[in-house]
């Protein structure tokens, strides 16, 4: 079977490599960003193998509870078990909270920051029904009732 061994670069291969490294990025910058490894895979599979790994000791807890007639270790065994899955099963990623002013405004809420997003020139301003009403009105204007 073929055998890969690590050789490190020398100073004129890394050159070239961060050369066409940065190529790639000025090119296609998505798919730069895409090729990169991404962190959350790596924090998913461990919340995989550390949500399964509680989740079978819940099992053997309730197992030994139920061989050892002991009710409440059942229980507790049961217990860990449902940890362990929802531990496994949370998604990793953040969700990003918002709120919409008077405006229109999106402020986006994230891990304690805020940022504001503007609509764009075709948003109109008023409430939401407000909107509703206008859009209502210029549907039965173009059908012509």
């Amino acid at each position: 079977m073929w055998e890969v061994s690590k050789v490190p670069l020398s100073e004129h291969e890394q050159r070239l490599l961060d050369q066409m490294e940065q190529a790639l990025y000025d090119e296609d910058p998505k798919f730069a960003s895409h090729m990169v490894g991404d962190p959350s895979r790596h924090r998913t599979r461990r919340k995989l193998m550390i949500g399964g790994a509680v989740l079978v000791i819940g099992l053997v807890l309730v197992v030994l509870g139920v061989m050892s007639q002991q009710i409440w270790l059942g229980g507790v065994g049961f217990a860990v078990m449902v940890g362990g899955a929802g531990y496994a099963v949370t998604p990793t990623h953040r969700r990003t909270l918002g709120s919409v002013g008077e405006n229109g405004d999106v402020t986006l809420h994230h891990q304690g920051q805020t940022k504001a997003r503007k609509r764009g020139a075709k948003g109109s301003t008023g409430s939401f029904m407000d909107r509703i009403e206008q859009r209502w009105d210029r549907r039965r204007g173009q059908d012509g009732w």
